[in-house]
């Protein structure tokens, strides 16, 4: 367990730098574009390559390929082992992805004007709207074949235990980006024309993806790794390499599948919906990716080893505790989030073109969204138990389910209940599809929960009650202060964070919710080993 603890906390620790600046990010944006034409535009521009590059390279493509690899580099089946076997192996699949992501890229540029359609008719509506947001994206696109290629070298690291780079690569990102809402400010003025920021910004996103690639290149080489381009060739491995992402690729992909979903939905609503939509899921990433994916990324080799040497009682204690630290992290900051939803946008966003009314609606959003985050993290733990066994094929049709779901219910309160509506319908379907992959694993016998999980589990909650009930009442106390000055918004939301902190951990430790060997390892003190879980 110490293992999966120390990799969860280079990841996370990472990831939550780059959250931090994607949260500075985006309060600049919000501050800068407000929730207008330029801000929608750009919007739609940034999420057709972030949404491909989460589905294909960093969801499907990492969960099939870094199995395989690790596979190779560690002389198991057929593929010989060793260097030389794992070499050879990233070499034919860099020759093929190669290619691969050019002619997409270019298809999709070419047909960007029907993409855009689909996805955002109703910007058609809006005079000079559809044209921007096809603009946009044709400039903000090729970001995914240069991410994909990042995604690559960081399966490749994370192979060998090296998950640092991969981590730290969309930091940089953030930080081009922030650059360039700056120089877009500047150049604009206070009076100027908003689509000077959003053309900034997505010049920005595809400088950010050449700055990133460099980056993992340069940290592969440093590693005594070498690739080499390859005219392509289908080998048997790279055959079945396409074979695991065909269905990898919908079943790792629900979130980003439903991000296009809400996506065609939310661009049918009032203009600037979509962009609440996009700012509000900030928040709910900031948990979801420190937490969530650190532990996806981190439990994938470490299970497949397991898996790989006959190792069950291992497999089901490492699945145990990252399920046990998921909910350790997830319960609470789901409660806090939901509950503080009014005082984190009133504060955080609120200010220049980000009106008062945005915020208000924003922070219903954050409610409706954070009713999910425990289900989007555990879903990154369960789906390894499947790819670790290169079984894709199985959550494609978890995934299927809980998108028709998804779809069904949009049909239905979009239309009543607007965009707040439509972060419910993510959250439930996210529910679903958690539910359907966890009595699909016990049922095979691959992961079962424990008496002791349950029972760890059910202290947590008692402990995010008492939280959440001094939550609840301390949050009218200082509503005069969350748009305050800096000074004001800064010390009730510390107020906030630290009362909060305070009376989870404490009942926590009374009701016995934390495990101390858990805890331990997680300051890095020195303890005892964590008992298997029976």
């Amino acid at each position: 367990m110490s293992s999966l603890v120390k990799s969860v906390g280079t990841i996370g620790g990472l990831t939550m730098v780059s959250r931090l600046f994607g949260f500075a990010r985006d309060m600049l944006l919000a501050r800068v574009l407000g929730a207008g034409l330029a801000a929608d535009a750009f919007q739609l521009a940034f999420t057709l390559p972030n949404t491909f590059r989460r589905l294909f390279a960093e969801g499907a493509f990492s969960v099939a390929f870094v199995p395989m690899y690790s596979r190779a580099l560690h002389g198991a089946d057929d593929l010989g082992g060793g260097e030389e076997a794992a070499a050879k192996f990233a070499d034919d699949v860099l020759g093929i992805f190669l290619w691969v992501l050019l002619v997409f890229s270019a298809i999709a540029m070419i047909a960007m004007p029907g993409i855009v359609w689909i996805l955002a008719r109703e910007y058609q509506a809006v005079p000079g709207k559809f044209e921007l947001a096809v603009f946009l994206s044709r400039i903000t696109f090729p970001y995914l074949g240069l991410v994909s290629l990042v995604a690559m070298l960081s399966g490749l690291l994370n192979a060998r235990s090296r998950f640092a780079p991969g981590a730290a690569a969309p930091v940089l990102l953030n930080i081009v980006l922030i650059t360039g809402i700056l120089i877009g400010a500047e150049i604009r003025g206070d009076h100027g024309d908003d689509r000077i920021v959003a053309l900034a910004l997505a010049i920005s996103v595809a400088a950010a993806g050449v700055v990133q690639l460099a980056y993992l290149w340069w940290s592969v080489r440093r590693a005594g790794l070498k690739l080499h381009i390859r005219l392509p060739k289908v080998t048997p491995e790279v055959k079945k390499l396409g074979l695991l992402i065909l269905p990898a690729t919908f079943g790792a992909g629900i979130y980003q599948i439903s991000q296009f979903v809400d996506t065609f939905f939310a661009t049918s609503l009032p203009q600037g919906s979509l962009t609440l939509l996009k700012l509000a899921d900030r928040l709910n990433q900031l948990p979801l990716g420190i937490v969530g994916i650190a532990l996806g990324t981190a439990i994938l080799p470490m299970l497949a080893r397991h898996i790989h040497s006959d190792d069950g009682a291992e497999a089901q204690r490492l699945q145990a505790n990252a399920f046990e630290i998921a909910t350790l992290l997830t319960l609470p900051a789901a409660a806090a989030l939901a509950i503080c939803a009014p005082a984190f946008t009133a504060a955080f966003f609120v200010g220049g073109k980000f009106t008062a009314a945005d915020g208000a609606l924003m922070a219903q959003i954050v409610v409706a969204l954070v009713a999910g985050l425990p289900a989007y993290v555990i879903v990154k733990i369960l789906n390894p138990g499947f790819f670790a066994r290169e079984d894709t094929r199985t959550p494609v049709w978890t995934a299927l389910a809980s998108l028709i779901v998804n779809v069904a219910i949009n049909l239905y309160v979009v239309e009543r209940y607007g965009i707040v509506g439509l972060a419910g319908a993510t959250a439930v379907s996210a529910s679903i599809n958690c539910l359907l992959l966890y009595i699909i694993l016990h049922r095979r016998g691959w992961f079962h929960f424990t008496a002791k999980l349950g029972g760890r589990i059910l202290r947590q909650i008692v402990a995010v009650a008492a939280m959440a009930g001094m939550l609840w009442w301390l949050m009218p106390q200082m509503a005069a202060y969350y748009a305050g000055s800096v000074i004001e918004r800064i010390a009730s939301l510390g107020a906030l964070c630290a009362a909060g902190g305070a009376v989870f951990f404490a009942a926590a430790f009374l009701v016995g919710a934390l495990d101390k060997d858990l805890i331990a390892m997680l300051t890095r003190r020195r303890a005892k080993p964590a008992p298997t879980e029976e």
